[in-house]
Formats: C-alpha cells, sequence, structure tokens
C-alpha cells in the first residue's frame, strides 16, 4: 500500500532486483547514461586543433562556452543521479514524512530545472554546431552530433523521473 509520499512503511527488507525495476530507478539509470555519453563526447573529442596551430579550441564553432556548458550539465546532471539513486536506495528506510516530503520536492525541482538546462543545452550546442565550418572539425563531428542527440534525448529522460510512480 501507499504510505507516506508513496513509499511503504519505514523498515522491512530490501530486495535489489524490484528496485531496479522501479520506473523513477530506471529512469535514474537512463539520465546518467545520457549525461556520462554528453560529457565523454565533449572532453574526449569536444576541443581539437588544426595542423599548423596546436593550441586546442572547441568544435562548436570555436565556441568555448558551448563545450564548457555541456560538460559543466553533463557532470552535474551524472552526479545528481548518483545522488538521487542514494535517496531512492534509502527511502524506505526514512520514517519522517517531512523528510520524504522534502525529499521528494527536491527531486521534483531538481528535475525540473535539469529539463529546462538539457533543452538549453541542446538548442546552444545545435546553434553552434550549425554555425561551425566543416573543413575545422577533422575528428570531433561525430562525438559533437552524439552530444547534440543526447542532450535531447536528457530532455526527456529528466522530464520522466519525477512521472515515474515510485514514490
Amino acid at each position: 500500500g501507499g504510505g507516506a509520499y508513496g513509499a511503504a512503511k519505514a523498515g522491512g527488507t530490501f530486495d535489489l532486483v524490484r528496485f531496479v525495476q522501479q520506473p523513477q530507478v530506471l529512469a535514474r539509470i537512463v539520465s546518467a547514461v545520457f549525461a556520462l555519453i554528453v560529457f565523454a563526447c565533449l572532453v574526449g573529442d569536444g576541443y581539437t586543433s588544426v595542423p599548423d596551430d596546436p593550441k586546442l579550441f572547441c568544435v562548436f564553432n570555436h565556441n568555448e562556452d558551448a563545450c564548457r556548458y555541456g560538460i559543466g550539465i553533463g557532470v552535474l546532471a551524472f552526479l545528481a543521479c548518483i545522488f538521487f539513486f542514494m535517496v531512492d536506495f534509502y527511502f524506505p528506510q526514512i520514517s519522517n514524512t517531512t523528510d520524504r516530503k522534502y525529499l521528494v520536492l527536491a527531486d521534483l525541482g531538481f528535475s525540473g530545472l535539469w529539463t529546462f538546462l538539457w533543452f538549453i543545452g541542446f538548442c546552444f550546442l545545435t546553434n553552434q554546431w550549425s554555425w561551425t565550418r566543416s573543413e575545422e572539425v577533422y575528428i570531433g563531428a561525430d562525438s559533437a552530433r552524439a552530444a547534440i542527440t543526447f542532450s535531447f534525448f536528457s530532455i526527456f529522460s529528466w522530464v520522466s523521473e519525477p512521472l515515474c510512480p515510485a514514490w
């Protein structure tokens, strides 16, 4: 049955299989994987140089802010997924309904904020990529496109987290 904020009474046994099968936990895992892909693509191939100049520049129209933004929200989203994953893990053991309420509201607020930030990131990266000259990008084109694509997917993964009926 439903207890305070969707969780059963505090205590009881922990079932790992049942925990991982919860829709909210699955959505959080997907969000973490998407964030990992975005920042890994940008860290790995988001910076390049031309043959005659060894100085690195961002593949997104030489705009360092585009790479920094993608890496920043990717890293913070990944860390937030780990944090909220741990909250999901310990949530059934929290008996204080006020604490549960604040955790649910924090998850809802953070998911809303990060949905918006991923939307901004997708628009920013797409805009900067559209202005990038193809002859300036030798290696990082596929990684740049992957970062854009998974920024777009992240919008939906983050908006789905609070909609999942785990709590």
